[in-house]
């Protein structure tokens, strides 16, 4: 799929610390409870960390006791690609950020209590955050 921002691995390198290279363009994970957005409560907004496209609004995450942030729904269903993703030797489904094709997270059918029933375990590397200046949101 070609991608609205397209860049080599040499220019993701230049731009992205080696970890969040690994998540991003590598489809790497960061250790559970170790993201620095797992205990986010200010309202804002969630971006992808290499391009900066909208992905989740504060809003839609909740708790899931999964170690990472996780959210029930992306600002739009066209701003994530979900891709079957058989690596472990099961079937899950891979969250890429649609506008650069960065490995975010994946999703689970198991967000128990939401409005849709799904989690979005995102990797706190791959994402960027922006706080409102109100109010967190409920």
């Amino acid at each position: 799929m070609g991608y609205e921002v397209e860049k080599s691995d040499a220019e993701w390198r230049a731009e992205l610390d080696p970890e969040r290279f690994r998540v991003l363009r590598e489809a790497g994970t960061e250790r559970a409870w170790s993201g620095e957005l797992l205990d986010e409560a200010r309202a804002g907004l969630y971006t992808c960390a290499a391009c900066g496209s909208e992905l989740f609004r504060s809003g839609t995450k909740f708790d899931s006791g999964c170690g990472w942030p996780s959210f029930y729904e992306s600002v739009d269903p066209a701003a994530v690609q979900l891709i079957e993703d058989t690596s472990l030797g099961t079937v899950r489904t891979e969250v890429r950020c649609a506008r650069c094709g960065s490995h975010l997270g994946h999703v689970f059918d198991d967000g128990f209590g939401t409005p849709t029933g799904l989690r979005y375990c995102m990797n706190s590397l791959a994402l960027g955050f922006d706080a409102d200046s109100g109010p967190a949101e409920d």
